[in-house]
C-alpha cells in the first residue's frame, strides 16, 4: 500500500492523525496533513484504510501495490 495525498483538498479536520497517527500528523502552520509514512506496514493498513474513510475532503488516495 503506498498513501497519496491530494494537499489542495485537504481541509485541516484532523481526522486522519486520529485514526492513523503512526501515518499522518498535521502542519503547525495551517493543519494541512502530512504523511509520515508513505508505504505503512501490514499491520497498519486497516487504521490508513479508516483514515482514507473519514477524511471529509477525499483528499487520501491508496495505492495498492
Amino acid at each position: 500500500m503506498r498513501v497519496e495525498i491530494d494537499e489542495p483538498k485537504c481541509v485541516a479536520s484532523g481526522q486522519c492523525v486520529v485514526a492513523s497517527p503512526e501515518v499522518f500528523d498535521q502542519r503547525d502552520e495551517d493543519g494541512v496533513v502530512i504523511v509520515l509514512d508513505a508505504a505503512p506496514a501490514p499491520a497498519l493498513h486497516d487504521a490508513v484504510r479508516e483514515a482514507a474513510a473519514v477524511c471529509p475532503a477525499a483528499a487520501i488516495r491508496l495505492v495498492l501495490a
